[in-house]
C-alpha cells in the first residue's frame, strides 16, 4: 500500500496540484476556523475562571443573598461556630472611577477584612507601598477610610495616579496593591467601604474555612442559616462563568464547522472525479491482483493524506489567527461575554489533536463513497470500457428518503446537557439525505428543459450532457449545495431573530425617555430617591414608570436569574407592558390566612426551573426574607419573551416587591412625555433638577431611539462572525465547482477536440461549458435554496429554543435569500467559463488524433 501511495497516488497529485490543493485548502481552512474559535473561547475562559478564582479566593463554603445583600449580623454568629475557622466579609461595589483621559472606567471596589482575608484569598491581602510614609503609618492604611489598594490592571488604567476619583464624588488615597490578576479591581477595608457607599450593615458575601475535619453539610446545618442565604462551593462559580457562555461557545463552534463540513464535500467531489478519470488504471490495477478492499483502502488512504495535510496547516494558521484575534480584540468575539479581557492563549495539545482528527474525519467521509465505487468496479469491464453499472435509482433515493426521515426525527430529540445535540446531528442528516438525493432532482428538472430548448444547439448541447451525466452534476455541485444550504439558514435564523428582537424592544421600551444610574449594572446602583420623587413633577413630563432589576440566585450551580420590578396593570383587560406568549392566566382564589403573587417567567424559567403558566412557583419564595414572605404564595400567571436575559428573569408587580422587601430603590425610570413636549427640553429640565440636588454625575439618559440602535448594534456584532463563516462556506463550494470543471475539461478534450472539428468556433465551445456552468449552479442554487429553508426550520424552532431558550417567529428575508443564491449563480458560471478557456486551445483539437 505504501508503494502505491509513493508512485501510482503521487503522479496524480504531481499532474493535478490545484485540484487536489483545493481540497487540502478546504479542510485547512475548516480546521483553522473552528480552532481559532475553541483557542480564543478557551483563552478567554481560562483568564476569566482564573480572575475569578483569584479574587473568589479558595474558601470551604461561601454564604451569599439568593437576592440582594447579606445582613452583616450574620458574620458574628458564623464565626463563633465551633465548626468555622476563618470567616472572611467581603463588599462587593462595582464603580465609576475617573481616568487621566477624562473618562469614566468601570472598576470593581471590594472591601475586606484584612485581619483574616490572607487565609482565604492572598490575592485580596493589601500590600502597603513601601515609599509612602513610615512603616508604622503604613499599617494603619490597611484599616483607613480613604485608603484604596489596586491591582496591576487598576494600576495601568490609572497610570501611576497617587488619587483616584469616583464618579459619585469621592476621592481616594493610592495606598498600595493587591496581587489580584485580571479586570480593574481595587480593594480597600470592608467598614470604609460600607461607610462609603451608604451599605453600612451589608455584605456581599462570607468566605468560610472550615476546622479540619468537619463536614460542610454539618456546619450548614448547625448554622440554620435563613431560607433567603444560599451555601455554595468555590468552584461553583466558575462553573457559572462557564454555564453563563456555553451556549455561545458552542453554537459559534458549530458554525466554525460549518466550513469544514463544506470541506468535506469538496473532498468527496475531488475524489470522485480523480478516481472517474483513474478509472482505467484502477482496472488495470485489479486485474494484476489488486483486490476490492485494497482498492478502498488506496482511496481512502489518499483522502486521509490529503486530510492530513489540511489539518496540519489549519492547527497551524487557526493558532495564527487565534493568537492575532487575541491581541487586536481581546476574548470577546461578539457574544460580550468576555469583553474587557485580553487573555493570554491557552494552548492545548489535546485539543489540537482532537481538531486534527476531526479534519481527517471529515476527508475520510467526504472519499468513503469514491472508494467504494472503486471497490465495487468490475476491472475486466472497465478496461473495456463498459465502466460499472451505478447503483439503481430507487436504492439511492431510498437511502436519501431514510436520512432525510431520521433527521426529523432527531430535530424532536431533547437536548443533552443543555445541548441540541441531536438537533445537530438532524441539520447534518438533512444536508447528506439533500445531496443524496441531487440526482433525482437534477433529472426530474432537466427532462422538464429539454423540451423548451430543442431548437437551440449550445443549449440542447450543455443541457443534454447535464441529463446523460446527472451523477457528475451532482458530484459538482455537492459543496456548493451544502455551503448555499447553511448559509441561507444561517440568514433565515439571523434575519428571523432580528426580527423578534426588533419587535421586542417596540413592546418593552413603551416610554420615549430613560433615566438610568450610572454604575456596574444589576442591583449595585441606584437613582436617588430625591430625583425619583422629583422628576414627576418635572414640566413636559405625563407619567414615570421605575424599573428594579435584582439578581437571584435560586440555584448555586446556575447563573443568577433577574427578578424585575415595574409597574403592572394587573386589572382584567389591563396592558401589561411585557410580551406574553399566549394569554395571561387569572390568580387562583388564596386560602385563608395566604396571599397569591402573580408573577410572569420568561421563556428560560419554563425550560430550567420548570415554572410552568398556572403552576406555582415555590422556589422564588426563598429570594424574601422571613416573616414578610410568610404565607405568600407565587402564581406563574404567563410567559413572556425576554430576549436580553437567556438564563432566566421573573417579573413582578411593583406594589408586591415593596409590600415583600420595603426597598422603594429604583435603578431606571422610564419617562412618557406629555403631548408637544420635547425630549430635549425634557431632558434639560431632568438633568437641572439633578444638578440642584447635586446628584447629576449619578445618573445618564437614553432615548428610545438610541437604545434601540445600540441594541441591534450590538446583536449585529454577535452575528458578525456567522457573515464570514458564510462567505468561507461559499468560497470553498466555488472551489469544489473549479475543481470539477478543470476536471472536466481535461477529461473532455476529446469531445471539445470533436466539436471544433464538426465547425463550433471558441467562442461557442466555451458557451457551452458556460452554459453546463449556469445549469449546474442553477440546480445546486435551487437545491440548496430548498434544503437551507428546511434546515432553518431546525435552527429557529429547535437549535435556538434548546440553546437559549427563548422562541421567535420564522422570517424570510426573500431579497436577501435570492441576491445569495444570484451571486452563487454568477460566480459558479464565471468560474466555470475560466476553467473551460483551456477547452478551446488547440490541445484540444489535437486530442481527437488519438482516436484514429
Amino acid at each position: 500500500m505504501r508503494a502505491l501511495l509513493s508512485t501510482f497516488s503521487t503522479q496524480e497529485l504531481r499532474h493535478h496540484p490545484w485540484r487536489n490543493a483545493s481540497a487540502v485548502v478546504a479542510v485547512m481552512l475548516g480546521v483553522a476556523l473552528a480552532f481559532a474559535v475553541h483557542l480564543i473561547n478557551a483563552s478567554a475562559l481560562a483568564e476569566f475562571s482564573s480572575a475569578v478564582s483569584s479574587v473568589n479566593g479558595q474558601p470551604d463554603v461561601e454564604l451569599r443573598a439568593r437576592q440582594g445583600a447579606l445582613d452583616d449580623a450574620l458574620l458574628a454568629r458564623v464565626a463563633a461556630n465551633p465548626g468555622v475557622a476563618l470567616a472572611s466579609p467581603v463588599l462587593e461595589v462595582p464603580v465609576q472611577v475617573w481616568v487621566p483621559e477624562g473618562q469614566p472606567l468601570g472598576v470593581k471596589l471590594l472591601g475586606v477584612d484584612a485581619l483574616v482575608v490572607a487565609g482565604l484569598s492572598p490575592a485580596l491581602m493589601p500590600v502597603t507601598d513601601e515609599r509612602r510614609g513610615e512603616p508604622d503609618a503604613r499599617r494603619f492604611d490597611l484599616f483607613a477610610p480613604d485608603a484604596v489598594f489596586l491591582n496591576a490592571a487598576a494600576q495601568q488604567a490609572f497610570a501611576g495616579q497617587t488619587q483616584v476619583r469616583l464618579q459619585a464624588g469621592a476621592t481616594l488615597r493610592v495606598a498600595g496593591r493587591v496581587n489580584a490578576p485580571g479586570a480593574p479591581l481595587m480593594v480597600m477595608d470592608v467598614a470604609a467601604l460600607q461607610d462609603l457607599t451608604n451599605r453600612v450593615g451589608q455584605l456581599s458575601r462570607i468566605d468560610l474555612r472550615l476546622t479540619p475535619g468537619v463536614r460542610a453539610p454539618d456546619v450548614l446545618a448547625s448554622l440554620a442559616l435563613p431560607a433567603n442565604v444560599i451555601a455554595q462551593r468555590p468552584e461553583q462559580s466558575g462553573e457559572r462563568v462557564s454555564n453563563l457562555s456555553r451556549a455561545y461557545r458552542v453554537n459559534l463552534t458549530v458554525l466554525a464547522l460549518v466550513a469544514l463540513f463544506t470541506g468535506a464535500f469538496l473532498v468527496f467531489s475531488v475524489l470522485s472525479l480523480s478516481v472517474a478519470r483513474r478509472q482505467p488504471q484502477f482496472a488495470l490495477l485489479g486485474v494484476l491482483g489488486l483486490s476490492s478492499n485494497e482498492r478502498l483502502r488506496l482511496v481512502l488512504a489518499e483522502s486521509a493524506l490529503l486530510g492530513l495535510l489540511g489539518s496540519v496547516l489549519g492547527v497551524a494558521l487557526g493558532t495564527a489567527l487565534a493568537a492575532l484575534a487575541l491581541r487586536l480584540l481581546g476574548g470577546d468575539l461578539g457574544g460580550g461575554y468576555f469583553s474587557g479581557t485580553t487573555p493570554a492563549l491557552l494552548w492545548s495539545p489535546v485539543a489540537a489533536l482532537i481538531y486534527l482528527s476531526l479534519g481527517v474525519a471529515a476527508s475520510l467521509v467526504g472519499g468513503w463513497w469514491p472508494a467504494r465505487a472503486t471497490a465495487r468496479m468490475a476491472p475486466a469491464l472497465a478496461l473495456k470500457g463498459l465502466g460499472t453499472p451505478a447503483p439503481t435509482g430507487a436504492r439511492r433515493h431510498t437511502l436519501a428518503l431514510g436520512l432525510v426521515l431520521l433527521a426529523g426525527a432527531m430535530a424532536f430529540a431533547p437536548p443533552v446537557a443543555g445541548i441540541p445535540l441531536a438537533a445537530y446531528v438532524s441539520v447534518g442528516l438533512l444536508l447528506v439525505g439533500g445531496i443524496a438525493a441531487l440526482p433525482l432532482g437534477v433529472g426530474w428538472l432537466l427532462d422538464r428543459i429539454a423540451p423548451h430548448i430543442a431548437r437551440h444547439t449550445l443549449p440542447v448541447l450543455a443541457v443534454e450532457r447535464a441529463r446523460r451525466l446527472r451523477e457528475t452534476a451532482a458530484v459538482a455541485t455537492s459543496g456548493v449545495v451544502a455551503s448555499l444550504a447553511l448559509s441561507v439558514a444561517l440568514t433565515v435564523m439571523v434575519a428571523s431573530f432580528r426580527d423578534s428582537v426588533t419587535q421586542w424592544l417596540d413592546a418593552v421600551l413603551p416610554a420615549q425617555l430613560y433615566v438610568r444610574s450610572v454604575g456596574g449594572g444589576g442591583d449595585n446602583s441606584h437613582l436617588p430617591e430625591t430625583l425619583v420623587a422629583g422628576v414627576a413633577g418635572v414640566q413636559g413630563v405625563a407619567r414615570v414608570d421605575s424599573l428594579r432589576a435584582t439578581p437571584v440566585q435560586l440555584a448555586p450551580e446556575r447563573p443568577a436569574i433577574t427578578l424585575l420590578t415595574r409597574p403592572l396593570d394587573l386589572k382584567p383587560g389591563g396592558a401589561l407592558g411585557v410580551p406574553l406568549v399566549g394569554n395571561p392566566l387569572p390568580a387562583p382564589l388564596p386560602p385563608e390566612g395566604e396571599r397569591v403573587v402573580s408573577v410572569y417567567v420568561s421563556e428560560a424559567m419554563v425550560d430550567l426551573y420548570g415554572a410552568q403558566p398556572g403552576h406555582w412557583l415555590p422556589t422564588l419564595a426563598q429570594a424574601f426574607a422571613e416573616p414578610q414572605v410568610r404565607g405568600v404564595r407565587f402564581f406563574v400567571a404567563g410567559v413572556w419573551r425576554d430576549y436580553a436575559r437567556q438564563h432566566g428573569s421573573v417579573v413582578m408587580d411593583r406594589a408586591d416587591f415593596l409590600r415583600l422587601t420595603g426597598d422603594a430603590r429604583v435603578n431606571d425610570l422610564s419617562v412618557h412625555l406629555a403631548d408637544g413636549a420635547d425630549e430635549n427640553t425634557v431632558r434639560e429640565r431632568i438633568r437641572a433638577l439633578a444638578d440642584t440636588q447635586g446628584v447629576a454625575g449619578q445618573i445618564e439618559f437614553a432615548s428610545v431611539g438610541q437604545i434601540r440602535a445600540t441594541s441591534l448594534r450590538i446583536f449585529d456584532r454577535s452575528f458578525a462572525v456567522t457573515v464570514w463563516l458564510q462567505a468561507v462556506a461559499i468560497a470553498i463550494g466555488l472551489f469544489g465547482v473549479a475543481a470539477s470543471f478543470s476536471a472536466q475539461v481535461l477529461a473532455r478534450r476529446r469531445e471539445f477536440g470533436l466539436l471544433a472539428h464538426l465547425g463550433l468556433t471558441r467562442q461557442q465551445i466555451l458557451g457551452v461549458v458556460a452554459l453546463e456552468g449556469l445549469a449546474w449552479t442553477v440546480l445546486g442554487a435551487l437545491a440548496g435554496l430548498a434544503l437551507g429553508l428546511a434546515v432553518s426550520q431546525v435552527l429557529v424552532h429547535v437549535v435556538n429554543p434548546q440553546s437559549f431558550h427563548w422562541t421567535m417567529e420564522l422570517v424570510l428575508p426573500w431579497a436577501r435569500l435570492l441576491a445569495l443564491c444570484g451571486a452563487v449563480v454568477l460566480a459558479g458560471t464565471l468560474t466555470a467559463w475560466l476553467a473551460g478557456q483551456a477547452a478551446a486551445s488547440r490541445d484540444a483539437v489535437r486530442a481527437v488524433k488519438e482516436d484514429w
